[in-house]
């Protein structure tokens, strides 16, 4: 069962940390604005423009004076996953095999 809890962290590390990169070469690419009809820039807009969205409507300062705080709200909330969610997955997964790695 460890086997499986360990696996669940690293996979959900691996997506976590994809979507991180995906977030900001996203920010950056909005600094540039690139052709919107690329398939690689609608890709990209379309796996975080709706998460950007959610946060624009909750918090109602996530934009600030034309520059954009959403990208660095969800950065910060992927690693806070990472650490909090990961790290006790890992954690939990090493309480029960006893530590022992692979």
């Amino acid at each position: 069962m460890d086997l499986i809890v360990r696996a669940i962290a690293t996979v959900l590390g691996i997506v976590l940390n994809a979507y991180f990169w995906i977030v900001i070469i996203s920010a950056l690419l909005s600094w540039v604005n690139p052709d919107p009809y690329n398939p690689i820039v609608r890709f990209l807009r379309g796996i975080t423009e709706p998460v950007f969205y959610k946060i624009r409507t909750w918090i109602p300062f996530a934009v600030i004076g034309g520059f954009d705080l959403s990208p660095i709200i969800v950065i910060l909330a992927i690693k806070v996953c990472e650490i909090v969610v990961v790290g006790n997955l890992m954690r939990l997964a090493f309480s029960m095999g006893g530590g022992s790695m692979m």
